[in-house]
């Protein structure tokens, strides 16, 4: 399978979970590596907005299951997912003013940040995230989001 080509789901993408969403379009192995590339997709994307609209996109996400599951480390709905799981970090992110991250910084900090699995490239694993996560968001939410994010990632938002 070529990496940007998604793989046949027999569930239609309108009836999967967020993560599965994820999972399956960027061609992940599990739900685990999908959970894990939406917390820094999320992250990084928090960095370029304000506290003012990271809370409105939060809004937007609450009450959507990532995943159904019993196992409690995938439970939670999807605003869990874009909150940062370290207390100081966040808080500090709420303080400090928005981050002027260039495309390549994004990118390279999901290189880094993402341990994604050999043959997955970044840009691919991005677009998955933000195909599911335009899935949750009213227009006005994406629409901010787009006028937030950097040029060559703001086209891989508008094209997902």
């Amino acid at each position: 399978m070529k990496q940007n080509q998604e793989p046949a789901s027999p569930i239609p993408s309108k009836n999967q979970s967020f993560l599965e969403k994820v999972k399956v379009k960027a061609g992940l192995e599990d739900i685990f590596d999908a959970r894990d590339i939406t917390e820094v997709v999320f992250r990084t994307m928090r960095d370029v907005m304000t506290t003012d609209s990271s809370n409105r996109v939060s809004e937007e996400l609450q009450g959507e299951q990532a995943v159904p599951s019993d196992n409690q480390m995938l439970q939670g709905d999807i605003s869990q997912l874009w909150q940062d799981t370290n207390p100081i970090v966040a808080l500090l992110s709420r303080m400090r003013p928005v981050l002027n991250i260039k495309d390549e910084t994004f990118l390279f900090r999901i290189r880094q940040e993402g341990g994604l699995q050999r043959g997955v490239d970044p840009e691919v694993a991005v677009s998955a995230v933000f195909s599911a996560t335009k899935d949750e968001l009213s227009q006005q939410r994406i629409d901010e989001i787009a006028n937030a994010l950097p040029g060559k990632i703001r086209d891989i938002w508008k094209n997902a």
